[in-house]
């Protein structure tokens, strides 16, 4: 993957993260993401007053992919409203899984790295038995891992 392509979505992910809704922790976090087609989309935390309901930003990210058309995420980034990386958290990670798949590129304060290194022995939609899948309308409703 192109630097630039790293550096555009850094920038994209902190412009995210001015947007973010983070009263209680006061950690303004982005994500930004490369989908298959060329499009980028991005996502902020938005935190509750009941902190379990709180989103993190891979969540609104995910959201605006599939509000956009769907598809395959290739590349992703998360950083701080300073642009430092974040690594996604656990539950994240598994999001992430289900829309961008093992080999997902992924920046980590340690540099890029797929999310199969990232979330081992992942639980994906093949772990599932065939009745469990229930088709969906529209275009990229196909889980890719």
């Amino acid at each position: 993957m192109d630097d630039s392509v790293w550096l555009r979505l850094r920038d994209e992910a902190v412009k995210a993260a001015q947007y973010a809704y983070a009263p209680y922790s006061g950690l303004q976090v982005g994500a930004a993401a490369l989908v298959d087609d060329g499009r980028v989309v991005v996502g902020c935390n938005v935190e509750n007053a009941s902190y379990g309901l709180t989103l993190c930003a891979e969540c609104g990210l995910v959201s605006a992919l599939r509000a956009s058309g769907g598809g395959r995420l290739v590349a992703f980034v998360c950083v701080n409203a300073a642009g430092a990386p974040l690594a996604p958290c656990g539950r994240c990670r598994q999001l992430l899984h289900e829309h961008g798949g093992p080999q997902l590129l992924v920046t980590t304060a340690g540099g890029v790295r797929t999310l199969a290194e990232l979330l081992p022995d992942a639980f994906g939609p093949a772990a599932l038995p065939p009745t469990a899948m229930v088709s969906a309308a529209g275009p990229g409703t196909e889980p890719v891992a």
